[in-house]
Parts: C-alpha cells; sequence; structure tokens
C-alpha cells in the first residue's frame, strides 16, 4: 500500500477534531499523531484482506436485508430477559470519569437487568483502537476508528440496510459499504463556532456577524471593547486546528456533493472565489485575526484544559469548534449561561448553511457470539433512542424527529445539510488525496493550518502565497493520481 494513502486512513478517523467530541484531556479526541506503522501491513495482507473483505461484505449484504438481525427489526420490550456479558470500548474518558456512563448502564440496566455491560475508556483512542481491533481485544461493541471501508466487514457486523436506518435516523452513512451500514453514530455534531454572549454584549455586537468581514470586525470590537481574547486559536493542542477544515465544504458553499463527490475533481479549490465564499475565505478568517493582533499573545502557550474555563468566565470571546464542545465549555464554570453557538460566518447567496454529521459510530464484532451481538444491538438501540445521551452531550439529533438541544436555536433560518457519500468507485478518493498531497483536509490536518497561524501572526508568508502552495499540492495529486478535473 502506498504509504501515504495508508497514514492518511489512520488519521480519517469518523469525524476528526472538530467533529468528534473529546474526552478530558487534549490527548482524547488527538486522531493526527497517528503512525503508519502502528497497523502497516503488506502487500499480500492488503491484497488477502480486500478480497476477503469484498466476499464477507456480500455475505453481509445478503444477511442484513434478510433481516436476521438488524437495528429496525428488533423491538426493546422483546428483549428485557436478555442474558449476556458484553463490553463496550469508547474514547470518552471525561464521562467515564464523571460518573456519566455508569449512570446510563444503571438504568439501562433497570429494563436489561441480565445484560451485564462493562466498559473500557481509551485516552489515546484513535491510535490505540486500531491496535486493538487489530488483536481483536476490544469486546464486542467500540466507536469505529480509521479502518478502510473495504475492511468493514473483516472486523463489525453489519447493523441494517442503509434503505432501513435512513428511515429511522440521520447520518447513518458514514461507515456504510455495499448498501450495508456498519456504525450508527452515538451523536451528531454540527458545525458553528463557540462564543461568550456577555463578551459580544460588552463589546457592543448586537447581532451575529453572518459574514467574514462582519466577523473579524467583531473580533476586533472585542479587542477593544473588553480584555477578552477575541479568537483563541487554541494552537498549541494541534488537533484543535483541525476544526477549521470542517467547514470548506457545506458550510462555505452550500453543496452537500461538494466535500465526498466534487471536491477531488475540482482545480484550483482554495482559489478566491470572489464572493466571500468557498475555502479561501474560512482560512482567510485565521489568518486576518492573526496578522490583526486578534488572537491570545503567545500562540504556543494555549492551553485546550484552560481555554474551557476562560470561555465560560468571559476571558475568551470566541473558539472554531464542533458543538461537541458546548456541553465541555458549560461545565467549566459558573457562568454556563454565556456559553453561546453560532453558524460560522459565511453567507451564500443570502444564505446561511450547516453542515451537520455523524460523531463517532457504534460498532459490534462481527467475531462475537450470537447471544452477544443480539445484547449489543439492544445496548446500542437503548443507547440512541432511550439514554438521551446525544441530547445530554449538546449533540444535534441521531434520531429523526428528536430534540435538539436549545444551543441550536442560533441556527434557526439556516439550512442545515449533511455531506452526501462518495459516488460508487470513488469511495477512496478523498483519502488517497488528502495523502498524495499532505493537506488531509478533514483528515487530521493540522499542520497546514497551524501554518496560518504562523504565517499570520509572524508575516513570514502571505496568506495568497499559502493558497497557491496547497492548490500546486492538490493539481500534483490529481495528476499523480490520475484523477480527472472537472470543475
Amino acid at each position: 500500500m502506498n504509504r501515504k494513502r495508508l497514514l492518511a486512513l489512520l488519521t480519517a478517523t469518523a469525524m476528526v477534531s472538530s467533529l468528534m467530541g473529546c474526552g478530558a484531556s487534549s490527548d482524547t479526541a488527538d486522531t493526527s499523531n497517528q503512525t503508519a506503522e502502528t497497523t502497516e501491513k503488506t502487500e499480500t495482507e492488503e491484497t488477502k484482506t480486500e478480497e476477503t473483505s469484498k466476499e464477507t461484505s456480500s455475505e453481509s449484504t445478503d444477511s442484513a436485508q434478510a433481516g436476521e438481525l438488524s437495528y429496525t427489526a428488533i423491538n426493546l420490550d422483546d428483549y428485557t430477559d436478555l442474558t449476556a456479558s458484553i463490553k463496550f470500548l469508547h474514547h470518552k474518558t471525561d464521562r467515564e470519569e464523571d460518573g456519566t456512563m455508569s449512570s446510563m448502564i444503571a438504568e439501562f440496566n433497570k429494563t436489561f437487568p441480565n445484560i451485564t455491560v462493562t466498559t473500557e475508556a481509551v485516552t489515546d483512542y484513535a491510535e490505540d483502537s486500531l491496535l486493538r481491533l487489530s488483536t481483536g481485544d476490544w469486546g464486542d461493541i467500540m466507536f469505529i476508528p480509521a479502518v478502510d471501508k473495504t475492511d468493514l466487514s473483516t472486523y463489525f457486523m453489519p447493523l441494517d440496510t442503509l434503505d432501513n436506518l435512513s428511515a429511522e435516523l440521520n447520518f447513518v452513512d458514514q461507515w456504510e459499504f455495499g448498501g450495508n451500514c456498519y456504525g450508527i453514530p452515538y451523536m451528531a455534531n454540527a458545525q458553528g463556532l463557540l462564543y461568550n454572549k456577555q463578551v459580544f454584549e460588552d463589546a457592543g455586537i448586537t447581532e451575529l456577524p453572518a459574514t467574514a468581514e462582519e466577523f473579524v470586525a467583531d473580533l476586533q470590537l472585542i479587542k477593544d471593547n473588553t480584555d477578552a481574547i477575541p479568537l483563541y486559536t487554541n494552537y498549541a493542542a494541534g488537533w484543535t486546528m483541525g476544526a477549521w477544515d470542517a467547514y470548506v465544504g457545506i458550510v462555505s458553499n452550500g453543496d452537500n456533493t461538494y466535500m465526498n463527490q466534487k471536491l477531488v475533481h475540482t482545480a484550483e479549490p482554495f482559489s478566491d472565489p470572489g464572493d466571500g465564499t468557498g475555502a479561501y475565505n474560512v482560512y482567510k478568517i485565521l489568518y486576518d485575526a492573526c496578522a490583526g493582533g486578534l488572537i491570545e499573545d503567545d500562540y504556543t502557550t494555549t492551553d485546550w484544559e484552560g481555554c474551557k474555563g476562560m470561555l465560560n468566565r468571559g476571558e475568551i470571546g470566541t473558539m472554531v469548534l464542533g458543538s461537541w464542545a458546548y456541553a465541555q465549555m458549560q461545565e467549566a464554570g459558573d457562568t454556563p449561561e454565556n456559553v453561546g453557538y453560532m453558524p460560522f460566518p459565511i453567507t451564500v447567496n443570502g444564505t446561511q448553511y450547516v453542515s451537520a454529521g455523524g460523531d463517532y459510530n457504534y460498532g459490534i464484532n462481527v467475531n462475537a457470539s450470537d447471544e452477544n451481538k443480539l445484547a449489543s444491538l439492544v445496548f446500542i438501540k437503548w443507547m440512541v433512542e432511550e439514554s438521551n445521551w446525544c441530547y445530554n452531550e449538546g449533540g444535534y439529533t441521531v434520531v429523526k424527529g428528536g430534540q435538539n438541544p436549545d444551543m441550536y436555536a442560533a441556527f434557526d433560518g439556516c439550512e442545515v445539510v449533511s455531506d452526501q457519500p462518495a459516488v460508487s468507485g470513488e469511495e477512496t478518493y478523498l483519502n488517497d488525496m488528502n495523502a498524495e498531497s499532505e493537506l488531509s483536509i478533514n483528515a487530521g490536518g493540522n499542520d497546514k493550518v497551524q501554518r496560518i497561524v504562523e504565517a499570520g501572526a509572524t508575516g513570514s508568508e502571505s496568506f495568497d502565497d499559502i493558497m497557491a502552495d496547497w492548490n500546486q499540492k492538490w493539481q500534483d495529486a490529481q495528476e499523480e493520481l490520475g484523477i480527472e478535473v472537472l470543475y
């Protein structure tokens, strides 16, 4: 396997950094520091795996379609007497430590007293989960890490068909292959940005910004009229920088086919379209803020854990992170009512768009016993539909018609859209392009975004020079991989 491509697969987790909730420490959500050595396979092994996966996928599709064991076919009321012992491997160290996980399991056992659920929270989940997956030492349920879709059926059982699940749940196509869904998100995220309501009021900001120009102007008001840091970059944490990638698709252009279908075929995707939209203007916000002194005094010393309380207390005005971070910011101080979440400040033809998508997905061990597979599916269905975990975490609802937290009130009037999957036969194209170009968009591309901070703060490079370099890297990757330029 091409080493660059393998590295991309190791870093392209379900929703990297900005898209995925993290645990109690910066290590918990850091999906960018994985190494190819941890799961590297030989060419021969890979070929065998892919052949096996295709055969298994075909068999799994028939099984799921036959309804032998599927999410939509089971009725939780029929399994209150089921007896089994299952294990759940996850990354939510914070919820393990604060008792949330044990409380949810206690509630689950009120209805299913004979299903014993043990849990294990892993701090460096992105890397360690792949190691555990390769050894088989992980239990019955896990949050699916960055595996190649062709390998899904090697490790996980199909939970249902895409058609069946899509009728009841949102965002279930992330781990779809061959018409089957191998994962179901535990929660979903909507991509906006955090802000402190009191800081905005003190700065004299009366309306939320809808364009990049308005946002940067508001950052200047915060600097001029308050003691708060206008935009906290979270540079030092590294993984937090990848949050900016989440806005280069739907949010910046309103096109839900762009990220997974068109981007790889687009010429010079980092050029300025001239109307305040597109990836160019997403990253330019960060560059302009850094160049204008609208960030922390020393970006190299930012503190991920400390910034949560700082935003809560009004020492920070804004931070660019997915909605998963909202609950953590609220819990970090005495003024949770001041923590707000707003749409990302780009408007496309008069409309602001919000990108929503699944976070980590539950997956069930294909090698588990039949009894444990059933108990695992019961537990997952209860967690998705009955536990209220998604709502309590500030997540966007996974259940169709479900309730969303009040934090999304600022999204009223916006179009909330999710990315469409890649077209058949091109499922690996974005991973391939990310690896060959080494830009890793939405796949742990933290270094490239840190480069913007460094250049903006020091004046070492112009923004247009950086974008030109990225365009060249993208073009070179298209030529190397033989990907046709269509747009």
